[in-house]
């Protein structure tokens, strides 16, 4: 836990201790004087206030190892945006509940069992051609890579949407996932959105158009995407 008002930090610790699955590693009351404990010891989770001297939580963000996951706790929702931005799992507003915390270390609990899950199934060989895992809704979920036609990121967690109309949400990152998908196939075309290049048909301008849904095309993503487009034998721009 990391916050320069020290009831704050108080509240958090009594949450840490209740908690089953939870051990508390270090309270601090700067950013500054957690970076150097975070950066040399395996710290999972870290429960951090924004608006702090030094080195704010955003900025601490940033300079940790990429494998420690961030709950913001703060009194400011005009940050929750560049939370998020952030890679955080979750963001709390004070005065946080238990209830609010239990629910945020759910969310964190998921995520590193997901995070096992595929580190897991690295080691073991593929259980089919084009299939990729993910924890979906409390569960594992197999799903054909080809059937994927975009991926979203909302807040904490990547939608999956399917040629078959369906959905599915999972509490991860675009990094996480980037990481799983073959990149001859798939392109992150905006920071919202990864396409499954094979399942594109119509572009139109700076959107890709899956029926009713247009996914925009960030403007330093559009000259690639157009080159790996055409690359693929899709069928190209539409204007209009």
């Amino acid at each position: 836990m990391i916050d320069d008002e020290p009831l704050a930090c108080e509240l958090i610790k009594g949450y840490v201790e209740r908690t089953s699955g939870l051990t508390l590693s270090g309270v601090y009351e700067s950013a500054a004087d957690a970076v150097k404990t975070v950066m040399s010891e395996e710290i999972d989770l870290v429960f951090l206030d924004i608006n702090m001297p030094l080195l704010n939580g955003i900025e601490f963000a940033q300079v940790i190892p990429k494998r420690t996951r961030i709950v913001y706790v703060t009194a400011y929702d005009s940050y929750a945006l560049d939370g998020f931005r952030a890679n955080a799992l979750d963001y709390l507003l004070k005065p946080v509940s238990y209830a609010e915390f239990l629910n945020a270390a759910g969310k964190a609990m998921e995520w590193f069992s997901m995070r096992e899950s595929y580190e897991i199934g690295k080691e073991r060989p593929s259980p089919g051609e084009g299939t990729l895992t993910i924890r979906a809704d409390h569960r594992l979920v197999q799903i054909k890579t080809d059937a994927i036609l975009y991926i979203e990121v909302r807040k904490d967690r990547l939608i999956f949407y399917r040629n078959t109309g369906e959905t599915l949400s999972a509490v991860m990152s675009m990094r996480d996932i980037e990481e799983l998908l073959p990149p001859s196939r798939f392109m992150r075309v905006h920071r919202s959105f990864i396409v499954n290049l094979r399942n594109v048909e119509v572009v139109e301008r700076n959107r890709i158009v899956f029926g009713n849904i247009y996914i925009p095309i960030s403007d330093s993503k559009r000259e690639e995407f157009m080159r790996r487009v055409g690359a693929s034998g899709q069928k190209g721009e539409r204007n209009s």
